[in-house]
């Protein structure tokens, strides 16, 4: 039984997919793939999926390449640069655009939870 905290390649993909309102053909048009091959990664069914394949889903979704990279197991040599995993948070930030009100709702909420944060663990 796979783990449900670690997230896997085929599941932030699926998730991006459906938080994005987007069919398995549609996206697999949009990045040159065919549709079963799409539904093999999500099902994690793919041991080592293309590099040139994730950087074409990476620019379709708007997310980090070397992040889409970690999660297929792949070695990221780029230590200069911290890699953001995608996760629910992030997946549901990308799905749709803030507007400015809510991006100052969202930082106040974080300075909030992370003061509080701090104040709890001192």
């Amino acid at each position: 039984m796979a783990d449900l905290t670690t997230p896997t390649l085929g599941g932030e993909l699926a998730q991006l997919r459906i938080l994005r309102q987007q069919t398995l053909r549609a996206v697999a048009e949009a990045s040159g793939i065919s549709g079963a091959y799409l539904l093999k990664l999500e099902r994690d069914d793919v041991q080592a999926p293309s590099p040139h394949v994730l950087r074409r889903l990476a620019e379709h979704f708007g997310i980090s390449y070397l992040a889409l990279m970690q999660l297929a197991g792949y070695e990221v040599a780029d230590e200069d640069r911290p890699v953001s995993k995608p996760g629910v948070l992030a997946d549901a930030l990308l799905s749709e655009p803030l507007t400015p009100n809510e991006e100052r709702a969202v930082a106040a909420f974080l300075a909030t939870l992370r003061s509080h944060g701090r104040q709890t663990s001192a």
